[in-house]
């Protein structure tokens, strides 16, 4: 296996890390400012309120798009796998 082949895996293998990813931070990112805000303009500070919509937002996101999630995975998976039958041969 040569050193390219191996940097075009771990390149496919972090880029998948951060699709899959993405749509869980992103939610929780703008949640979280959206509540930090919200907390600020009417002066509560209560930690549980923070944190409920942001579990509930993330969960969501999670729910709708895990198939999706799933489905990068797998083509990964599966190019790691054609791979590994190449350099067996």
């Amino acid at each position: 296996m040569s050193d390219q082949a191996i940097v075009e895996i771990m390149t496919q293998a972090l880029l998948t890390a951060a699709k899959i990813s993405a749509p869980i931070l992103v939610t929780a990112v703008v949640v979280g400012v959206v509540m930090g805000l919200i907390q600020s303009v009417t002066q509560v500070q209560e930690q549980a309120l923070a944190f409920v919509p942001k579990f509930l937002a993330v969960g969501a996101v999670i729910a709708l798009s895990g198939s999706w999630m799933l489905a990068q995975i797998v083509a990964l998976a599966e190019q790691l796998l054609v791979l590994a039958g190449d350099l067996a041969k």
